[in-house]
């Protein structure tokens, strides 16, 4: 027999091992003892209570301490570099285009090798991918600080976005593998959310005080954590199922067609601002992306082992949650753009002032995100994602207000707004995407939920940038520099919209399949009895 255990909370004490050996897990099945006057029934109903608040185990949290961690790095590594640029630029004489190249290296990476990062998770190992994407970031990040050229440094972006781009995926699906659907998951998404979301958000206020001491120390200060997350994932997540020779299971041809679809499709988003929206070099780009996506879906029907089993996009839910990912992470990626740009370039602030005002979103998304989880458990996702989104809304709607002087009460609205609002949603939609899903699809699914969040940022943040740009004339005045970024920000006002508005869809839905399951319990035993 087990360790016996005994929960102060619920007065129950119960037997058998903590952690299941397949699953890592608390075990549902155990035994559970009981005082006289508790019975059996009334001890199995407060173990499966949802709202029972019970603690991880030591293993469980040294787990989730290591996947969080990754996830934080991903988040920081991707926005670190933001308020740096213009001292970039000017150490290594880099115009505007080279300097946008920077960003939007990492976005190629990332958005582009999602999807292939998401399978080689589940056929390679998904250890074996954590770990492996986790010395190829610290290896491009030794690269960046070192480098004297714009060209090193934009490659260097761009292979920490393909190892941000295995890195996601992998740790998403250990987490969703090694904690049972549900409350107990839930709970570990909601810290989990948080720290993604909170690093992308904590990596402006990081950066602006790095790069008071050199933008070099942006890269570098990966290095080190970097290196302590290895040795701790190595110690802690269990070893893979995957054998020697499993690479023959991927489905290359698929992987090659897709990955090409999405770097052309966002290369061409990036590049349409300035070449142009109808010019021969961005159609012919949409165009060749739409061939490369037409023949990947051929490839899919028709090989043994397909990359993505095309037959999981048939779950509406899932559909929903990469719509939803895509519209928040556009939104949340273009304000912050505006916001930083507006910031420097009109009210003159210093990259250390820029990054500390990303403070309040940032603590604000740390507090919410974790509790998300948990109450979803008690009132359902659908309504914390209606509230998430009409934050995120409001957020860009208080932006409007903002004028050529500062004005603190509508820069710090705005951020708590967004910081709120990307709290909420973003667990939520993980939830919502992985609920269901087989466990050898785990991460297929959380790739695709990536993707989806990446596209939609290079999206919106590239319509964002042409309004923005459209409506800003050579050589503005202050005020018609602020007329052009209010004019941008009602681009990511309108994505927030369409959020809200698919929010709402799946709250009515839920309440519609909930009144029918009701009536049916009414109406099957009246049936039955006559």
């Amino acid at each position: 027999m087990g360790p016996r255990h005994h929960d102060a909370e619920t007065g129950v004490t119960r037997s058998g091992p903590t952690i299941a050996p397949a699953a890592g897990i608390d075990d549902p099945t155990a035994s559970v003892q009981t005082n006289g006057s508790q019975t059996r029934a009334d001890a199995l109903k407060t173990q499966n209570d949802p709202s029972r608040h019970s603690l991880w185990t030591r293993a469980e949290k040294l787990l989730l301490a290591v996947l969080v961690g990754a996830v934080f790095l991903d988040g920081l590594d991707l926005s670190l570099v933001q308020v740096a640029l213009p001292s970039i630029g000017r150490d290594l004489h880099l115009h505007e285009a080279q300097l946008q190249w920077i960003v939007s290296a990492f976005v190629l990476g990332y958005g582009g090798f999602l999807l292939f990062g998401g399978r080689c998770a589940d056929v390679l190992g998904r250890k074996r991918m954590l770990v492996w994407s986790l010395v190829a970031l610290i290896a491009a990040s030794v690269l960046g600080t070192i480098a004297s050229d714009g060209a090193l440094l934009i490659f260097a972006r761009f292979v920490k976005g393909v190892s941000a781009a295995l890195t996601a995926p992998a740790a998403l699906s250990i987490l969703t593998t090694s904690f049972r659907e549900g409350h107990h998951r839930n709970k570990a998404l909601g810290v989990y959310a948080a720290g993604a979301a909170s690093g992308f958000t904590f990596g402006l206020v990081a950066g602006g005080l790095l790069t008071e001491l050199s933008w070099r120390y942006t890269f570098a200060v990966v290095v080190p954590v970097g290196l302590v997350l290895l040795i701790a994932a190595t110690g802690t997540i269990r070893a893979d199922d995957g054998t020697r020779g499993s690479w023959r299971r991927l489905d290359f041809g698929g992987a090659l067609t897709v990955t090409g679809a999405f770097l052309v499709f966002v290369w061409a988003l990036v590049e349409a601002p300035t070449a142009g929206w109808a010019s021969t070099r961005t159609l012919t780009a949409f165009v060749v992306s739409a061939v490369l996506l037409a023949l990947f879906v051929s490839i899919e029907n028709t090989v043994e082992r397909p990359l993505v089993r095309l037959r999981i996009l048939r779950s509406a839910t899932l559909l929903e949650a990469n719509a939803g990912a895509l519209l928040l992470f556009g939104c949340a990626t273009a304000v912050n753009f505006v916001t930083t740009l507006y910031l420097q370039d009109v009210l003159g602030w210093a990259p250390l002032q820029t990054g500390l005002i990303f403070m309040a979103s940032s603590v604000t998304t740390a507090f919410v995100g974790p509790r998300a989880g948990v109450l979803a458990t008690r009132i359902g996702t659908a309504p914390i994602l209606l509230a998430g989104a009409v934050c995120v809304a409001a957020s860009s709607v208080v932006f409007l207000h903002i004028g050529v002087t500062s004005n603190d009460a509508v820069i710090i609205a705005s951020r708590v707004l967004n910081g709120l609002g990307f709290g909420l949603a973003y667990p939520i939609l993980n939830i919502r995407a992985l609920a269901g899903v087989r466990d050898d699809e785990q991460g297929l699914a959380s790739g695709l939920l990536g993707t989806s969040f990446q596209i939609g940022g290079a999206i919106v943040l590239a319509i964002t940038t042409a309004v923005t740009v459209a409506h800003t004339p050579a050589h503005a005045t202050a005020i018609q520099t602020v007329h052009g970024f209010q004019t941008g920000v009602h681009v990511t006002a309108v994505t927030a919209g369409l959020l809200v508005l698919l929010a709402l869809a799946g709250l009515l839905g839920e309440r519609r399949r909930a009144a029918t399951r009701r009536r049916d319990l009414v109406v099957a035993p009246a049936e039955h009895a006559s």
